[in-house]
């Protein structure tokens, strides 16, 4: 097993411990989300708790900002903040490890969670960049439910007028929202073709939890010029604990006792 695999598993075990704790979280989508997180913040992305106040440091967002939990598992492998702090008061009365990703916290660029926001303020932390003569790049993850939001679409079509291939947005497609798989709910299909028409480069991870994968597609994106990119990763909802893989009642749910053994099982099965 290579070592960022390997990370992914551990933050998947550190997830499953903070959304026990607190009987709270979206664990499906953190699950999913969790490969992505791995591969930018511990290979690709300039950003540390080191250079968080320099402005050529890199930009991340989680535009789906309901699995903040992920996100905060990994700032604090990454030694943003104590990460015990975070697994044992997510979402407790007075702890600034709430819900969804705040400025409260350190090492997050913005309040996020109201879906569509995320890559409007993306486009425009890399149009900045662009204007300031800055060489950071912009990071952005979306939910493929949330791209059912109107405002991405023109987000999108300002990131290609403009050119910014400073700018790297990933959909986390894992076919599963709250209230059924995104075809049911409102199908954005094709995304790839979407993207395309508004002039963007698209990047297609068969296997977005695959880390090797996606670290191939987000290096091919640093070197594509002229368009933003987008990397479609195709991602399994709940991915590492079977009884939750492709369910959507795991969107958001909380584990028994009995499930939280059989989830804490399943991951270290793989690392072992």
């Amino acid at each position: 097993m290579d070592d960022l695999t390997r990370k992914s598993y551990e933050l998947r075990r550190d997830i499953i411990e903070m959304v026990h704790n607190s009987a709270a979280g979206h664990v499906g989508g953190d699950l999913s989300v969790i490969d992505i997180l791995t591969v930018l913040y511990f290979d690709i992305m300039n950003v540390s708790p080191e250079n968080f106040k320099d402005e050529n440091r890199d930009r991340f967002l989680l535009s789906k900002g309901h699995c903040a939990d992920a996100l905060f598992c990994t700032l604090g492998e990454k030694g943003f903040f104590d990460k015990k702090e975070a697994i044992e008061t997510f979402s407790q009365y007075g702890s600034k490890f709430i819900g969804h990703p705040n400025t409260e916290v350190y090492g997050i660029e913005i309040n996020s969670g109201s879906l569509g926001h995320g890559l409007s303020i993306a486009v425009g932390m890399a149009l900045a960049a662009k204007m300031n003569g800055q060489s950071y790049r912009t990071y952005v993850v979306l939910g493929d439910g949330e791209m059912a939001e109107g405002s991405n679409y023109e987000a999108m079509m300002a990131a290609g007028q403009y050119k910014l291939d400073n700018l790297c947005a990933t959909v986390d497609l894992n076919g599963l929202q709250i209230s059924g798989t995104t075809d049911q709910v409102m199908s954005t299909s094709s995304l790839a073709e979407k993207f395309r028409a508004f002039h963007w480069n698209v990047i297609e991870v068969e296997d977005g939890n695959n880390c090797a994968q996606l670290k191939e597609a987000y290096e091919a994106a640093k070197e594509h010029k002229g368009q933003p990119t987008a990397v479609i990763a195709h991602t399994v909802k709940g991915k590492g604990v079977s009884f939750m893989e492709n369910q959507k009642s795991w969107h958001h749910g909380v584990m028994s006792e009995e499930q939280y053994v059989q989830a804490v099982k399943d991951i270290e099965e793989v690392l072992k």
